[in-house]
């Protein structure tokens, strides 16, 4: 009985003490504070870099031009690099898994929507500039010359994705967003299409783009055969 009674004293005397005393929480409990990294503020300034580059040469900057053909010169450089960070923004998910390095599935979304300002520019570069508003033009250009008509269905098939890209939407579709989001690859195929039957002579570029797609393709199919 003495054994039981010091039990059941010691027992209590331990119960009452951690739940009332204050305890060292500083090895439990995270810091505040977030280590900084320099990851996306570097992408995101990468990423910007051509825009600022067309901009100062669209407006003169320090003696810089587009060249003879302005018009012609800034549709080229965006619709470029919309399509060259369309590309990267498949690649991340492929480079993140051979690198062993989840962290930059991070980037892709803010590489995504940069990819997405670009091909917006370059159709309204086109849209305004180049066909002056002109619907009737506008129409007609997309429904009768092959080039415009990919590229112009790759552009609405990326307005979903930008819509959608934010984390409510992700929640709000669940397992929908993922299958909205695959239309990313049929809009960079659609790209490097649209590139390869505009230009005239030197096909060798958007050849490697469309390389580079296909590449990205028999990973991602293997990568599904392995699952």
């Amino acid at each position: 009985m003495a054994m039981q009674s010091r039990s059941r004293s010691c027992t209590a005397a331990w119960t009452c003490a951690s739940s009332t005393e204050p305890r060292d929480v500083s090895s439990t409990v995270r810091p505040a504070t977030r280590r900084f990294r320099a990851d996306k503020p570097v992408v995101f300034a990468l990423c910007a870099l051509p825009l600022a580059w067309l901009t100062l040469r669209a407006f003169g900057v320090a003696g810089l031009s587009l060249g003879p053909n302005p018009v012609e010169a800034l549709l080229h450089g965006l619709g470029l690099w919309g399509l060259r960070l369309l590309l990267i923004t498949l690649c991340v998910r492929p480079a993140a898994v051979m690198l062993r390095q989840p962290r930059l599935m991070r980037l892709r979304r803010m590489i995504g929507l940069y990819a997405f300002t670009y091909v917006a520019l370059h159709f309204l570069t086109w849209l305004v500039l180049d066909r002056g508003l002109d619907w009737t033009g506008v129409v007609s250009d997309i429904a009768k010359r092959p080039y415009i008509t990919v590229g112009f269905a790759a552009f609405v098939l990326l307005l979903p994705l930008a819509v959608t890209s934010t984390d409510r939407w992700m929640r709000r579709l669940g397992r929908r967003w993922h299958s909205l989001h695959r239309l990313a690859y049929v809009a960079a195929l659609l790209g490097g299409l649209h590139f390869l039957w505009l230009v005239k002579a030197d096909w060798r570029e958007p050849a490697l783009y469309i390389a580079a797609y296909l590449a990205l393709m028999a990973w991602r199919w293997r990568a599904v055969r392995r699952a």
